[in-house]
């Protein structure tokens, strides 16, 4: 018999009963249960949970959650439920730093990721020629001081009008207003360098190399009013050493980002990712 594969994801206050409540209901529509996984973080009595199952043919989402209604009354469930065979849509922003760009397409191609871009959105003109090759549309959005709200407004929009699920900042060196942060809080992803101590400002990389690291690495979070300190979805570390130069170090540094990167994207289009307040609730 034919099958629909639905993911459910769900939060609420944690109490006795709820998932034998969710699947019960899921039994009862002939739903099948792939893969499940939950959490409870006893510091705030939070309850996550992530079930991926398969219905009958010819379910449809509003039947799945109908015959879930009860249950999400009783518990006052936040839930989402998709489709696992519709395929998200992403927007890219990059600069002039293409290497976790590249690599995202990459994964696409072969189907690692499940995704469509739906865009590209570059404030520079170095990924139109990327673009054009991989027949997605591009376009050059440069940020000043003074255009910096039109072209977010510009941004917004363009999200909104090809229904985009998640921003991914591959490398794109502009920092996003609090209010652009906010609209598209769990929605836009970032990649950054990861050192102790931390670096910025310019050349990290060789900031890093001049006083002797012993680690270089990177994390991929959702994007706050506070740069770069969002909610962690993935972080990866790799050993250097005082024999590598300060190339090596960017060369690294490149691998590290891309990987991150399409990793913490990977986990967000499956549903793998929870926001539990300033963190996250990852299921692998």
């Amino acid at each position: 018999m034919a099958t629909n594969t639905f993911i459910l994801v769900l939060s609420c206050d944690d109490k006795p009963g709820i998932v034998a409540a969710v699947t019960t209901e899921l039994a009862g529509l002939g739903a099948n249960i792939a893969e499940s996984s939950q959490f409870w973080d006893r510091h705030t009595n939070s309850f996550f949970m992530r079930i991926a199952f398969q219905a009958p043919d010819g379910m449809l989402r509003d039947d799945v959650e109908r015959a879930l209604r009860p249950a999400v009354d009783r518990f006052q469930m936040r839930i989402t439920l998709t489709e696992a065979a519709r395929k998200p849509k992403i927007i890219i922003l990059v600069s002039k730093f293409d290497h976790a760009l590249l690599h995202l397409l990459y994964q696409i191609r072969v189907g690692w990721l499940n995704a469509e871009v739906a865009a590209i959105v570059c404030n520079h003109e170095d990924s139109r020629r990327t673009a054009e090759l991989e027949a997605i549309p591009y376009h050059h959005l440069p940020v000043s001081k003074i255009n910096k709200a039109e072209q977010e407004e510009k941004l917004l929009r363009l999200t909104q009008e090809a229904g985009a699920d998640l921003v991914v900042l591959a490398r794109y060196m502009q920092v996003f207003s609090d209010n652009l942060s906010k609209r598209l809080y769990g929605k836009a992803i970032n990649i950054h360098h990861s050192f102790l101590p931390s670096f910025k400002g310019a050349k990290p990389y060789h900031q890093a190399h001049e006083r002797g690291v012993k680690l270089i690495g990177a994390t991929a979070h959702y994007v706050t009013s506070d740069l770069d300190e969002g909610p962690i979805i993935e972080q990866e570390t790799e050993r250097v050493s005082h024999a590598l130069t300060a190339e090596d170090f960017v060369a690294s540094g490149r691998d590290i980002e891309s990987r991150v990167l399409a990793r913490a994207v990977k986990l967000h289009l499956e549903r793998r990712v929870m926001l539990n307040g300033h963190k996250t609730v990852v299921f692998s």
